[in-house]
């Protein structure tokens, strides 16, 4: 089975976990103006890939993944909170092929909604009868840092757009992808997984190790998707990285790298939305080899980490879901 194939023949079961744990408010008006918007919301969800994977490292150490799933879907509370409010910052207008919650409920009630799905995320562990007091402190824990670091990544992000910061290198990017996206969509939900499957200390730093790997692979190509990938333009701005000024690894490739850097400095300093010239980024980018160079990275990346995974958890179906999740990671843009 294909990690492809296993997220589309589970996210629903994800679904409806993620609907029963959001409740209904004590009102008509606080759905109306609260839960109702987040449910809406979070039923336009996406793959499901951070709580399934998150299932899987239980199962991949041995565990029952259903113990797991409450946990699971607290890290799915936290991806629907960062998306809500990445979109105000970042003044999307696309989330899913859907306005994004602030251009439909106002930025007020969508960060207030986001807030909420925030406090789900450790009130979905607290809650659980199925987990001991001692891994559901631990489980929180990872949440804690999951959260901090999440939100370091972004300010970075950010921060470096707003001040037209142009003198970042490779590792500068790859620092901040780590903190912003790997952490919540790799590493954490892998650890958190194997911590509620008992796995031993060294499984589950094999597994956050993979996790975080595969969540860089993640967001490299997350990245290029936004630049060349075929379909996005009807699920998300595509290009807006280039209008947004986003410093993606792509961009300080090219930027060392272009006879034509000054250009596209100036195209990323300029927040334009006009078609031609994001093409012209995007033809610095490629002629400066900085699209191949992002691909390949990524590639490396999720080999060494398949690698590493097969040396320390045991063979089983559950591992091989994970190992075919790097590849799928990878193989979104031909």
């Amino acid at each position: 089975m294909s990690f492809e194939y296993y997220l589309n023949g589970n996210a629903r079961r994800i679904d409806e976990a993620i609907a029963v744990s959001i409740g209904k408010g004590d009102t008509d008006d606080i759905w109306r103006y609260l839960y109702g918007p987040l449910s809406e919301y979070s039923a336009n969800g996406g793959k499901r890939h951070r709580p399934l994977i998150c299932e899987l490292a239980c199962e991949a150490v041995g565990g029952d993944p259903t113990l797991a799933r409450n946990s699971a879907v607290a890290i799915e509370h936290f991806h629907t909170a960062a998306l809500i409010h990445d979109d105000i910052a970042d003044e999307s207008t696309l989330r899913r092929g859907k306005p994004c919650m602030h251009l439909t409920q106002g930025e007020g009630l969508a960060i207030n909604a986001g807030d909420l799905a925030l406090s789900l995320v450790t009130g979905s562990v607290l809650k659980d009868s199925q987990l001991a007091d001692d891994v559901k402190l631990r489980v929180l824990d990872e949440l804690v840092q999951m959260t901090t670091r999440t939100i370091e990544g972004q300010a970075l992000d950010i921060g470096w757009a707003r001040d037209a910061r142009f003198d970042l290198t490779t590792d500068d990017y790859l620092m901040m992808a780590a903190h912003k996206t790997a952490y919540y969509s790799g590493g954490t939900p892998l650890a958190v997984g194997a911590i509620v499957g008992g796995g031993t200390e060294l499984q589950i730093e094999t597994l956050r190790s993979f996790g975080m790997a595969s969540g860089i692979a993640f967001q490299i190509h997350d990245d290029l998707l936004n630049l060349v990938g075929t379909g996005e333009a009807t699920k998300k701005d595509f290009r807006s990285d280039i209008t947004e000024g986003k410093r993606t690894l792509v961009a300080v490739h090219a930027l060392q790298h272009s006879a034509s850097s000054v250009e596209l400095k100036s195209i990323l300093a300029a927040h334009t939305i006009d078609e031609q010239e994001l093409a012209q980024a995007v033809g610095i980018m490629q002629s400066a080899g900085s699209i191949d160079y992002a691909r390949e990275y990524a590639l490396t990346l999720a080999s060494e980490a398949k690698r590493e995974l097969t040396e320390v958890i045991p063979d089983s179906n559950a591992r091989r879901l994970l190992l075919s999740m790097a590849d799928f990671f990878v193989d979104r843009v031909g």
